[in-house]
């Protein structure tokens, strides 16, 4: 086991309904531990250039639509195999399809409304870090 770092997100349908707190202690009792956060309200290039990957997916400009909807909090986590246990916690992307116990399956509305983003790997959890937070902002 590694400790590794990830990008965590806690979506515009969390935010709005004020259970940031409940998401970040599920995070927490899993082992992870919060080196960065803050509270944010994406413009449409944000979105945009976060989401780049999905650009020719047909949901792209409903998802770009939603997370510029509302305030997300992002933070960095660390933890041992801090990627795989984020996503673990975090549940399947549809609440239907997720674990009972997992913040999707407790707190996600659908598979757009499901809370929470997570980095999918090491390498891309670096890339969304660097894309998101300044080297100054992580006190790890």
């Amino acid at each position: 086991m590694a400790t590794e770092r990830t990008l965590s997100i806690i979506k515009p349908d969390a935010t709005e309904r004020n259970i940031t707190g409940k998401i970040i202690s599920k995070l927490e009792d899993a082992g992870l531990r919060v080196i960065a956060q803050k509270r944010v309200w994406w413009k449409k290039k944000d979105a945009k250039d976060f989401y780049e990957v999905h650009k020719d997916r047909p949901f792209f400009k409903d998802l770009v639509s939603y997370m510029t909807s509302g305030p997300i909090v992002i933070q960095v986590l660390e933890g041992e195999d801090a990627v795989a246990t984020n996503r673990k916690v975090m549940g399947a992307t549809s609440p239907v399809d997720a674990e009972e116990g997992t913040i999707r399956k407790e707190f996600g509305v659908n598979i757009e409304r499901n809370s929470v983003h997570g980095s999918d790997s090491v390498e891309n959890a670096k890339k969304e870090i660097d894309m998101c937070f300044a080297k100054k902002e992580i006190v790890g």
